[in-house]
């Protein structure tokens, strides 16, 4: 059986060496001084960086299939990009954040119980999570079905709407790739094998290129050879992680197995907390670009800010890799029963993101007149970007605290909290704040970004309150239970071996 990465006899000296650091039931023990501060520091770096390097690679490969698909579109036209950057920032995103959420329980589950050393269960998760999201592809479709309606409804221009329409329907494919894709990527996680999924995304990057230039140019297919070509590379990344999971994780998969049948209910009601706490995330800024929609001179408009979330995404995707680390180290640890190893974690990530934050932030300042140079030749274009960026670097930094703490409520099971605060910063106070800023004070897309902006300072403020108030003593009390609860611990070994 693989040691989880967090088990601190995989990294750290043995306690003789090192008797002031670790505690004899392998937790730290409480940091009274600079030194070992230092040491714990260093420690944590090693371990989060080890998972989360090689996920953020991952996640970055499978943004840049978008931000690839966008570059290329923006060279046939305005037109073709406003409505790609529609269908992928809207209906994309919309579906991309609810099937990532539902997913996202396999991260509280399957950490905690390779941290608990139960890896037996961690195939049949991933089994119940694969028909979990399955059935809701088949919910969400007729979103996608009746795409272009949907976007004229929410105020978007008819000739955009119509063929952000054509595009959205061409992806099908490519939105039920996400049902198996998903619980994949979060089995893998878990057991911190993630080299291979860094492998996976950078193949499958490469390949996109190749598609793309082929069935655009080559074949001249427009933005529907760009459809196919995000169709296949999607389903050949769920389709290689599969394959690794089936012939080289003999431990955590024992084959098709009836259990996966068993506590449905229990596993849908996580999946649900967990989707609703990152749609709140996900779907806040998607709202940004229908907001933008109702703006005068719409195309500039929504062009200039799809180029910032463009780049905005590129750093989340980082942070979302970061985020799917400290989950895997906090759910892991609790699993072990370390409290102290749990919080210094979350402490040593929070800081070493804000200062990633602040990085972007001025390099976005410093490149402002000219990052919009990748995405298109309009002279108007590039000077409406450059007016945003400074809303872009105020969002970079915000946006590299809140997913790793969204990270830390997943790998405690906070979900249904969390979606609380999500809730009451981004919908009651950022959204209409913006609204008022952005159409009442007549700030344009300034005041609608900046408004937002406000909505994810309150998020952040009040999940950093509740990072300083968790006992994490009792967090560890409690995963034992959540397991039983929400995964339905009850399952045998014997049981999660029965193959179909």
């Amino acid at each position: 059986m693989e040691t989880p990465l967090l088990n601190g006899a995989a990294i750290r000296p043995s306690l003789e060496v090192a008797p002031l650091l670790f505690a004899e039931d392998g937790d730290y023990a409480p940091v009274k001084d600079l030194t070992t501060a230092r040491k714990v520091f260093w420690i944590e770096t090693v371990k989060l960086w080890k998972i989360a390097a090689p996920i953020a690679f991952n996640i970055l490969c499978n943004f840049g299939v978008n931000s690839i698909t966008n570059i290329f579109v923006g060279h046939i036209g305005d037109i073709e990009l406003s409505a790609v950057s529609l269908s992928l920032s809207v209906i994309g995103t919309f579906s991309f954040g609810f099937m990532l959420g539902m997913g996202s329980a396999l991260e509280t589950l399957c950490g905690q119980a390779f941290g608990a050393g139960q890896i037996y269960l961690l195939g049949v998760y991933m089994q119940r999570s694969w028909l979990i999201l399955f059935v809701t592809c088949i919910v969400i479709l007729p979103i996608y079905i009746f795409a272009a309606p949907v976007l004229k409804l929410l105020g978007q221009q008819d000739d955009i709407a119509d063929l952000a329409g054509k595009f959205t329907v061409l992806v099908i494919p490519q939105f039920f790739s996400l049902a198996l894709n998903f619980p994949a990527q979060k089995f893998l996680q878990a057991q911190s094998k993630v080299g291979v999924l860094a492998w996976i995304g950078f193949v499958s990057l490469i390949v996109h290129v190749g598609l793309l230039w082929l069935f655009i140019y080559g074949l001249d297919w427009g933005i529907t050879g760009a459809a196919v070509a995000f169709d296949i590379t999607s389903w050949g990344i769920s389709v290689a992680q599969v394959i690794y999971i089936i012939g080289w994780c003999k431990e955590g998969w024992n084959g098709f197995a009836w259990s996966a049948f068993k506590d449905i209910w229990a596993f849908v009601r996580l999946s649900l907390a967990s989707a609703v706490m990152l749609c709140l995330e996900v779907w806040y800024m998607m709202s940004i670009i229908v907001l933008t929609g109702h703006l005068d001179n719409a195309v500039i408009a929504v062009d200039s800010l799809s180029i910032c979330m463009n780049f905005n995404g590129w750093e989340a995707m980082l942070f979302i890799g970061i985020n799917a680390a400290i989950s895997v180290r906090v759910s892991n640890e609790l699993g072990l029963g370390r409290p102290r190893a749990s919080k210094y974690s979350v402490y040593v990530t929070v800081f070493q993101s804000l200062l990633i934050g602040i990085f972007f932030m001025v390099i976005i300042l410093i490149a402002r007149d000219h990052i919009a140079i990748i995405f298109t030749s309009s002279e108007t274009l590039k000077k409406a970007v450059s007016q945003l960026a400074y809303l872009l670097g105020v969002t970079m930094i915000l946006n590299s605290v809140q997913p790793v703490i969204s990270g830390v409520a997943i790998g405690g099971g906070w979900q249904a909290l969390v979606a609380c605060i999500n809730l009451g910063s981004y919908y009651i106070f950022g959204l209409p704040f913006g609204f008022l800023l952005g159409y009442k004070a007549n700030l344009g897309v300034k005041g609608l970004w900046g408004g937002m902006i406000s909505g994810t300072a309150l998020q952040t403020l009040l999940l950093l309150f509740v990072l300083y108030k968790t006992n994490w003593n009792k967090e560890v009390e409690q995963t034992t239970e959540r397991m039983r609860k929400w995964g339905g611990q009850d399952i045998k070994v014997e049981d999660s071996a029965d193959s179909i």
